[in-house]
């Protein structure tokens, strides 16, 4: 079972996006998880590969709070992540966000998420590995 309090850290992570046509997205980087409070805060930092496109740089930041309650910076309820993996859900109308943790290789870890409704339709598996200390 997961805690709060074994995210804290640096970890490298891998994302790939396979949206329902085909086209493959790839973000490289490093999400940081620091206390704040009762909570962390997850800064994630990369790359994004987009075919026919210059690498971009990307950013998203969420809060973690007790229980593994997920939140976006502003404030609005995101998911919350089950100890043990497992599954978890989103609505941001109209679009639907089902997602999946998955803890079996700890301290590496997997995150999925299927995105479906009238604007998008993708995939999306980010890979995180704890940085070495």
């Amino acid at each position: 079972m997961r805690h709060l309090a074994d995210f804290e850290g640096a970890w490298a992570f891998a994302r790939r996006v396979t949206e329902a046509g085909g086209r493959v997205t790839r973000v490289t980087g490093r999400a940081v998880w620091t206390r704040d409070g009762a909570g962390l805060i997850c800064e994630e930092a990369g790359e994004m590969h987009l075919p026919g496109h210059a690498p971009m740089q990307v950013t998203r930041r969420t809060l973690w709070g007790p229980g593994l309650a997920v939140t976006f910076e502003d404030g609005r309820p995101f998911h919350t992540v089950p100890p043990e993996g497992g599954a978890v859900s989103h609505w941001c109308d109209p679009d639907r966000y089902d997602g999946y943790y998955d803890f079996n290789r700890w301290p590496e870890f997997r995150v999925t998420w299927h995105v479906r409704g009238p604007r998008k339709d993708y995939r999306m598996v980010t890979d995180y590995r704890r940085e070495a200390t």
